[in-house]
């Protein structure tokens, strides 16, 4: 009787945290107006994994910038601007107009691309 208790349980939370997950992907795309799946799609065309750990994209784990996850939670970005839409998108864009010695390239990312990417980021909870 216990086990079945105990699988119900877990069953109930691998639920529980996708629907979390659905709703954290639903929310980000609302609060910024982009796509989360396009914004998955930018991140690995514009090979962001090459430096950034980041869930949810093959072969992401570089190790030069800091892991993405949670980046929604973050107060600064880059420990330089406020998270908000506008400097998460801004910061994408045009790293070095923030900090020239970042390490960040400037690769030439949409404004489309950068709010699709802000989506996804901002899903990562």
């Amino acid at each position: 009787m216990h086990s079945v208790t105990t699988a119900l349980a877990l069953l109930f939370a691998a639920l529980c945290t996708a629907g979390c997950s659905a709703n954290a992907r639903q929310l980000a795309a609302i609060d910024t107006g982009g796509s989360v799946s396009s914004g998955r799609a930018a991140v690995a065309r514009y090979g962001c994994g090459a430096c950034h750990t980041i869930p949810g994209v093959a072969g992401a784990r570089g190790l030069v910038g800091p892991p993405l996850t949670g980046i929604g939670k973050r107060y600064y970005i880059a420990g330089e601007l406020p998270n908000t839409l506008e400097n998460l998108t801004h910061w994408i864009r045009h790293p070095k107009s923030v900090n020239e010695k970042t390490l960040m390239p400037e690769l030439g990312v949409t404004g489309k691309d950068a709010t699709d990417i802000a989506a996804f980021l901002y899903s990562l909870k």
